[in-house]
């Protein structure tokens, strides 16, 4: 049975949507009864008490004649109805199902007015523009209020993934699939060199870690402590991955807290250092210029003085490197701002269809978004490369330890381990190097490329990384378990989403919100074995070795799955990849009759055998 949302049209905007949240539905005529009855237990299925609060914010509730425009689709109109977290338009039209957007994945609205005529222009998180024809200034008015006020609720409890009710069974807990438990025990499988610690069982050594963290064996929990109060927002060497090949190891961690005065932490030379095997050396890779380090320094934070490591060997990157040009502001709002503006540039570029070529590459390179993919992937291929060709351990870091540590630790893991590279192994990924390791989402997300509202702390980051991952599936076709359309759906569900998996901005705020009591994980979804198949790369082959990625700028391509979607049809390439899948199915069916004959074949000669014997 479907979600209460899909999109019909091409075939990969139709898988693409159909997982997205609240996205315009229009499947084939035989599905339409249902989705209209699923539509309709969700629209009226009891909810708490607190949807009345909703209420107030609705000014003009249902609008007759609305007239709704989407990209490659016929006009069709209908009534627009607002709910407390869902903008529907219904058509009577034959063939015709409605469109179901959730307030929560508007980014911004414009209104524009012609005589009584008014028309909403609503952008999306997504990076869909649709617009809306209202007849009568009021009704275009008060319906443009309303969306504003509830695309931006401020309470985390108000949004959609507390009241959803899924219509699906539960197979699997997404919640329970990926604790930190488990994880261990692949790792006690492997090594007893480490354990698991309680130490931040109440989040108050680091509020931004799990409850349980891996850490060397022989480092106790006050050892610990000490290391956490040198480290930015307590974010203490932990580990990140092992290498089952050679045994060795990457560990990440917030910036050292040196300060100008180069203070120093022997607990944490102790904690980093027990990492090492005897008579190696390690890196320190920083994701910041040795610039933007220095600067660090004067506002209390630092980098490791050698000194002090003298195992280790400190390696700066550029991931972090606007930062020094604008040295009087916060360090992360700096990079953020940066971030968020390269991607506002990038779908401007996108969405203008009046580019001539020379003016389309301009603006393409003005956005600077490839040389962030770039630096990434370079960095990341860095670090797998001092693991698994290097013998050595490695440590990353760059300022907060939460945005491009992170991706850099992600991706090497991709590089190296082919577990990272299958559906469950990279859902594994996002929760162990994403939620649980604290990157803020409901922060970063808050926001995409259309919001007119003053940037906090937004910033395209897991959009960034899974960018890079999709620049590795690209170049390697075969090796991944998982299709671009997995990568989207990830993309469209961090900003936007039914499932309560990317609410909060840590391990201790989920716990704090219940959001495994209250909500429907994303991955309970994902692992069904009718979604699955939607997300399944027809091209596997599993690949033990480990893969490595060119980031030669003639390799790194425009991610159009993303950026270009919306604006151009893809009826040519999706049928090219039907004809894809159906040559493989094809290929398959004769490889087994090819093997059916050879062991009949076998079995007649092993037949006629004694006969043939004198």
């Amino acid at each position: 049975m479907r979600e209460p949302w899909s999109l019909g049209g091409t075939r990969m905007q139709q898988q693409i949507a159909r997982t997205g949240p609240g996205n315009s539905s229009r499947g084939n005529s035989s599905s339409s009864s249902s989705n209209a009855a699923e539509r309709k237990h969700h629209l009226y299925s009891p909810r708490p008490k607190r949807e009345m609060e909703f209420a107030e914010l609705i000014k003009t509730p249902r609008v007759d004649g609305v007239v709704l425009h989407r990209p490659f689709l016929p006009t069709v109109e209908g009534t627009l109805c607002l709910t407390g977290h869902h903008l529907i338009l219904s058509s009577r039209q034959d063939n015709t199902e409605e469109l179901w957007l959730l307030h929560s994945n508007i980014d911004a609205i414009e209104k524009r007015f012609v005589g009584s005529l008014g028309t909403i222009i609503v952008k999306c998180k997504d990076l869909r523009i649709i617009q809306l024809d209202i007849p009568g200034m009021e009704e275009c008015l008060n319906i443009a209020s309303s969306i504003e006020a509830l695309s931006t609720l401020d309470s985390v409890s108000l949004m959609y993934p507390f009241f959803y009710r899924p219509l699906f069974d539960v197979i699997e807990d997404g919640w329970h699939l990926f604790s930190p438990e488990e994880a261990f025990k692949d790792l006690e499988s492997m090594t007893d060199e480490w354990r698991l610690s309680e130490v931040n069982k109440d989040f108050t050594v680091c509020p931004s870690y799990p409850s349980l963290v891996t850490v060397p064996k022989d480092i106790d929990d006050d050892t610990l402590c000490k290391a956490a109060a040198f480290r930015h927002g307590g974010r203490f060497p932990v580990l990140s991955y092992y290498h089952k090949k050679n045994g060795m190891v990457m560990m990440r961690a917030g910036q050292p807290l040196t300060g100008t005065n180069g203070r120093r932490c022997k607990e944490d030379e102790k904690l980093i250092n027990a990492t090492l095997r005897a008579g190696k050396r390690g890196y320190i890779i920083d994701t910041r210029t040795i610039a933007v380090a220095q600067q660090a320094k004067a506002r209390g934070g630092g980098f490791e003085q050698e000194a002090n490591y003298p195992q280790w060997r400190r390696i700066h990157k550029s991931i972090e490197r606007e930062r020094q040009r604008i040295s009087a502001f916060h360090e992360f709002y700096v990079q953020s701002m940066v971030l968020q503006e390269s991607l506002i540039k990038l779908v401007e570029a996108c969405n203008d269809q009046s580019n001539s070529m020379d003016r389309w590459l301009s603006k393409l390179e003005a956005s600077n978004w490839q040389s962030h993919v770039k630096e990434i992937l370079t960095t990341a291929c860095l670090a797998a490369q001092c693991i698994d060709r290097e013998g050595a351990s490695v440590l990353v870091h760059g300022t907060e330890g939460t945005d491009s540590t992170l991706q850099v630790t992600s991706l090497a893991q991709i590089i190296l381990d082919p577990a990272c590279r299958t559906i469950r192994g990279f859902q594994a990924l996002v929760e162990r190097e994403w939620l649980q390791a604290g990157h803020p989402f409901q922060q970063r997300c808050a926001q995409s490329a259309y919001s007119n509202g003053k940037p906090r702390s937004e910033a395209p980051v897991f959009l960034l990384f899974l960018d890079c991952v999709w620049q590795i599936l690209r170049q390697f076709p075969c090796s991944f378990q998982f299709n671009e359309h997995f990568l989207i759906t990830l993309f469209e569900h961090a900003y936007a989403s039914q499932f309560g998996t990317f609410l909060g901005n840590s391990a201790a705020e989920r716990v704090k919100l219940k959001l495994s009591r209250k909500t429907v994980s994303l991955w309970s979804w994902v692992n069904r074995p009718q979604e699955l198949e939607h997300f399944v790369n027809p091209l596997y082959e599993p690949n033990s070795l480990v893969i490595w990625p060119s980031v030669a700028p003639q390799s790194l391509l425009l991610w159009e799955g993303i950026f270009l979607r919306w604006n151009r049809s893809t009826k040519f390439l999706d049928e090219a990849y039907e004809e894809m899948v159906h040559i493989i199915e094809y290929n398959k069916e004769l490889q087994n009759k090819v093997n059916s004959l050879r062991r009949q074949l076998a079995q007649l000669e092993t037949e006629d055998s004694p006969l043939q014997t004198p």
